[in-house]
């Protein structure tokens, strides 16, 4: 990089075979080199080590469940509940089960995590201030780790399966049609021998204790969903005429970021992307020849079975015609500043027991997918490394299990393709929709093989793409197998169509364009619903004149923004759920029903309800506009007293906003500075492409897309990237922050890819060497 100073970092390590060479860019992308597959998968570990230390141990302590070691007494249940969800299986079967050489990727990859706290040991000023905030080191770590912990996927079926259940009890089950939409429709049907009356919020306790963050107690609500964007256009509707792959995840907004961006280079791969920093290779990138993408495809991959218990043995359950002994584990939890103490863990021949009632005797146990082997999250994404077609990714897809993902990519031979993957239960006699007895009746009877999902290869349109929609496609072109009645609203996917398919030449740029785009579909089809003339009500009036001159974009500044997301979420979802039980259940009883349909947080797709009834009302002009008024300038009112009297000053920006929390915040016992990053006015709502998802409460956006990439296929230093707030954890670093505005601009900066290109951007370089002893070792081995 001519004219700049370029840092330079040396280390001698035990572990790898010969040189690795890391050049870090501007933008803080490490671009790793070596001349095997094992030295660069170390020094994948050693940076992802050196940048996100604190997060790696965190989310190795989170998962294992070993927090207590660190904070104490009050997360001995917290770490029982983890344990809960770890794999327990077979390990040869587990490793066996991803093929590509696992065992050895992720052994080099965790000892390069482990050669990084070697030399924290050694210089403990290495390690990032949370250490000596929280008073503790890093440990160090086992290649079991990585697909052990399951906890980090994206689920919770479950928590449909309990709401559904007590809605059905309380209030029927049309009540519970307005709480959830079901897609294709499918009529519930009440599993035979299920006492819903045993059934209730707190059976989900554990289960919300041991798969969400580090906290104490369990969550009262559970977790908001997270979605993603994806789309590929091929060479003939872009500019180009090469194809474009474009991919934003919607993950939970916090600092460190969710993703780390590494550039992997050796004889077997030449790889550039994305995934979890806790993990080896990358899930969204290109490798050179293909490129790749994902979304959460919302697949069914947990039941809860309710358990019959013995009345005199707790420990036993009937299981067909006898009663079956659970499997007792007792486990030691060393406690930082106390003594240590045991937990005992209970599993059925399903899965673990996560709740008991004594009074009922009755028990509740979790089936789930992605505790089978082969299913640890993401990992699976290995196999893209050395995919040379659309073809390769295709069959390697074939062994991809949790989460349930959408999968999109392109080849430099033009050829594109959507592959939806997962490990669906075959459910022979019920519909996953509500839990069921455990007591053999409800088995699942294998899964469905790769072949029988669907699949998307060059199609005629040019293009493909997904948004958490339902997707499933038409009957006549496959032959369904059920997957899932539960998908996210479709209002993304809408605008992503709209977009795709009124341009023929698509650029890089018009697709970053459409990652920001903030125009709110419901919002359109609602405010063209506004009456020309005027309401008769001053306040109503004030509410029709702003948004009839909204160009009904989520904007930050905006004050139409600000007005639509507010009313349309409190005063017109009250009034149009209020009308819908006026019919289906006893006035004494609606608000506790209202509670129970009303979606709890402005979660990721929680719109189709409320579009749905509002196109019923749409055929009644008089009582539509009558709605209108009356739910409009209440609005209105309410927001002048929280805003002011200006409406022209209002701004959406005031109600939503951007501030990362540290992922520990919560637990120093002051938070420094650097613990937040932000707050900012931030764009978007849960219904634009350019997702941000607020809190009602508070305002903070809790879902959005802090990573968003737009590949050019085969002219691959053309592509864009962007990785909210920085790549690094360290505060310390440059590159801890130095994203944040950019991202909030809706800006990208190069995902540079050719050795031309990183010349003239490196800023750092960093060289990994044998130790003598390594050295002397491979020689007497004959290793080069």
């Amino acid at each position: 990089m001519v004219g700049t100073q370029v840092t330079e970092d040396h280390f001698e390590v035990s572990g790898v075979v010969g040189p690795i060479d890391i050049c870090v860019d501007k933008w803080g992308v490490p671009h790793i080199t070596a001349q095997n597959s094992h030295d660069v998968f170390f020094g994948q570990g050693f940076c992802a080590a050196r940048s996100r230390m604190f997060q790696l141990d965190w989310w190795r302590r989170r998962g294992l469940g070993r927090i207590s070691e660190v904070l104490g007494q009050s997360y001995v249940q917290r770490d029982r509940a983890a344990r809960l969800f770890l794999y327990r299986g077979d390990m040869r079967a587990e490793w066996l089960a991803y093929g590509n050489d696992t065992r050895d990727i992720v052994t080099a990859f965790t000892a390069g995590i482990n050669a990084w706290i070697d030399q924290t040991r050694e210089n403990p000023e290495l390690l990032s201030p949370e250490f000596s905030l929280l008073g503790y080191a890093p440990d160090y770590w086992s290649e079991s780790d990585v697909v052990r912990i399951r906890s980090h996927g994206l689920y919770a079926n479950i928590e449909q399966e309990v709401a559904r259940a007590i809605t059905i009890r309380d209030f029927g089950k049309e009540v519970d049609d307005l709480r959830k939409k079901r897609e294709p429709f499918h009529p519930i049907a009440v599993p035979d021998g299920l006492d819903l009356d045993v059934i209730h919020d707190r059976v989900l306790a554990t289960y919300r204790l041991g798969m969400g963050p580090v906290t104490a107690t369990a969550p009262t609500t559970p977790p908001s969903p997270e979605g993603s964007n994806n789309w590929v256009i091929s060479g003939g509707r872009t500019e180009t005429g090469r194809p474009i792959l474009a991919n934003d995840p919607h993950r939970a907004m916090t600092t460190p970021s969710l993703r780390y961006i590494v550039h992997l280079k050796c004889p077997e791969f030449d790889v550039i992307g994305a995934g979890e920093p806790a993990l080896p290779g990358i899930s969204i990138g290109h490798n050179g020849s293909v490129a790749f993408g994902l979304t959460i495809w919302n697949v069914d991959q947990e039941d809860l079975y309710v358990y019959e218990l013995h009345p005199e043995d707790s420990h036993l359950y009937r299981y067909r015609d006898t009663w079956v002994r659970m499997e007792l584990r007792v486990e030691k939890v060393d406690i930082v500043g106390s003594e240590s103490t045991e937990v005992e863990l209970l599993f059925t021949k399903h899965g673990p027991v996560i709740h008991m009632d004594a009074e009922r005797r009755t028990a509740f146990g979790v089936r789930a997918a992605w505790l089978e082997p082969g299913m640890a999250p993401y990992l699976s994404s290995l196999g893209n490394l050395f995919s040379r077609d659309a073809n390769d990714v295709r069959k390697v897809l074939n062994r991809w299990g949790a989460p349930g993902v959408n999968h999109v990519y392109a080849d430099v031979a033009g050829s594109i393709g959507w592959s939806p993957r997962a490990l669906v239960p075959i459910r022979p006699n019920w519909d996953g929709l509500l839990p069921v007895p455990g007591d053999g009746r409800y088995e699942w009877d294998g899964f469905q093989i790769a072949s029988d999902l669907p699949q998307i290869v060059d199609p005629s349109k040019g293009w493909v793409a997904s948004a958490n929609q339902m997707n499933l496609p038409p009957k006549e072109d496959w032959d369904p197998v059920p997957v899932s009645y539960e998908w996210y609203a479709p209002y993304r996917m809408h605008r992503i169509v709209e977009v795709l398919s009124s341009n023929d030449a698509f650029t890089v740029e018009a697709a970053a364009r459409l990652q920001n785009d903030y125009l709110s579909v419901p919002a359109r089809t609602i405010c063209d619903l506004l009456p020309s003339e005027p309401f008769s009500s001053k306040e109503a009036e004030v509410g029709r004149t702003l948004l009839r001159d909204w160009n009904h974009e989520i904007l930050a500044d905006s004050s139409g923004a600000l007005l639509f997301e507010s009313w349309f979420r409190s005063e017109l979802r009250d009034w149009l759920l209020e009308d819908a039980l006026s019919g289906l259940i006893d006035p004494a009883r609606k608000a506790a029903a209202l509670r129970a349909v009303k979606p709890k947080e402005h979660v990721i797709g929680d719109a189709s309800t409320d579009m749905l009834l509002i196109g019923r009302l749409a055929g009644n002009r008089a009582k539509l506009h009558e709605v209108l008024e009356q739910t409009l300038g209440s609005a209105v009112t309410r927001l002048r007293q929280s805003f002011g009297d200006d409406v022209d000053a209002w701004a959406w920006g005031q109600a939503s906003f951007s501030r990362l929390d540290h992922v520990a915040s919560g637990h120093f016992e002051t938070a420094p500075a650097w613990a937040t990053v932000g707050p900012r006015p931030k764009s978007g709502s849960s219904e634009t492409v350019g997702l941000a998802a607020p809190s009602p409460i508070s305002g903070i956006e809790v879902t959005g897309a802090s990573f968003r990439i737009v590949v050019d296929v085969g002219a691959w230093d053309n592509s864009l990237v962007i990785n909210s707030p920085g790549q690094d954890g360290d505060p310390r670093s440059d590159h801890y922050s130095d994203l944040y505005e950019p991202w909030l601009s809706d800006g990208y900066f190069p995902l540079i890819y050719s050795p031309e290109a990183l010349s003239q951007h490196v800023k750092r370089t960093i060289s990994i060497q044998p130790s003598s002893r390594t050295v002397a070792k491979h020689r007497r081995q004959g290793v080069r």
